[in-house]
């Protein structure tokens, strides 16, 4: 998965697998995570939210399942 770096306080860098709807957030504390069965609209309004932290913990965070990734993507 091509991860994208961003601009912002909380994430580092997002990926998305358009096939299997997986989206991947590596945070700044060099934590990841992959969020399972996401619609690809809400990886495109992530991107392009003026703060992605805030796109996060309102919309993504707590809304889908996820699994830690085993080591850091930083």
């Amino acid at each position: 998965m091509e991860l994208v770096t961003v601009e912002s306080s909380m994430i580092h860098a997002v990926g998305y697998d358009r096939q299997k709807r997986i989206l991947e957030i590596v945070f700044n504390t060099g934590r990841a995570y992959q969020y399972y069965d996401v619609p690809l609209k809400i990886h495109g309004e992530l991107l392009k939210a003026e703060s992605k932290g805030r796109y996060f913990l309102a919309n993504i965070r707590d809304m889908y399942e996820y699994a830690p990734l085993s080591r850091s993507r930083r």
